[in-house]
């Protein structure tokens, strides 16, 4: 669960990083000095006064934080429920045999790793995008998250590696008895139409880190 101690020491914590009081915090952020001051904090009646949404993300992008990184700062009891670690796969490797269980796993151990805010999902993981294969919805060095254990329907953003090897991100457009059609996230590359007995696995992408 999220505490309302947590948030605020996540937010006191963003701006010792950065070398930065709360107030300098909330300045650099385009935000009211005070903002994140300790009097505004609890309510005259001493109750909790969470910070808006707005303000935490103005805060992130003025700071260049990833959402993950901030969850990192709520502490551990926080980080243990709200994140987790999960392997990164670079897309060239995604393709080689070995890395993968049948099931679509990632098997192995050494890999690097991110931290991510909560999926559900203990077997997901990571794919750098490579190229440009996939603009404008993901580019080359974004981080994809990929759920093995999702439930894939029409219309998801779906990694599908191929009994040949080949491991590519489109949109599922439909999946019959026989076959799965794949529309590209990139108009330049053409759609595709797999024969189910040459898929590898195919898996939803829930997060992306961009």
């Amino acid at each position: 669960m999220l505490r309302h101690g947590d948030i605020w020491r996540a937010i006191d914590r963003l701006a010792e990083a950065h070398g930065l009081s709360a107030s300098g915090l909330a300045r650099r952020a385009g935000l009211d000095a005070t903002t994140f001051n300790k009097s505004k904090r609890m309510t005259a009646q001493g109750k909790p006064r969470w910070p808006s949404t707005e303000s935490v993300a103005k805060v992130l992008r003025a700071t260049n934080t990833s959402l993950a990184e901030f969850v990192a700062l709520l502490g551990d009891a926080g980080a243990q429920a709200l994140a987790q670690r999960i392997p990164v796969i670079g897309h060239a490797q995604a393709g080689q045999q070995g890395f993968f269980d049948d099931a679509g796993f990632p098997v192995g151990t050494g890999w690097d790793e991110v931290l991510f805010p909560h999926v559900g999902d203990p077997h997901a993981y990571a794919l750098e995008v490579s190229g440009d294969s996939m603009e404008p919805v993901y580019r080359d060095g974004d981080l994809i998250v990929v759920s093995p254990q999702a439930t894939v329907r029409r219309g998801d953003r779906v990694v599908v590696k191929t009994t040949e090897g080949e491991v590519m991100a489109k949109q599922l457009v439909r999946q019959t008895a026989s076959r799965i059609e794949l529309a590209s996230l990139n108009a330049s590359h053409e759609d595709r139409t797999v024969p189910l007995e040459e898929v590898a696995f195919m898996a939803r992408i829930v997060w992306a880190s961009q």
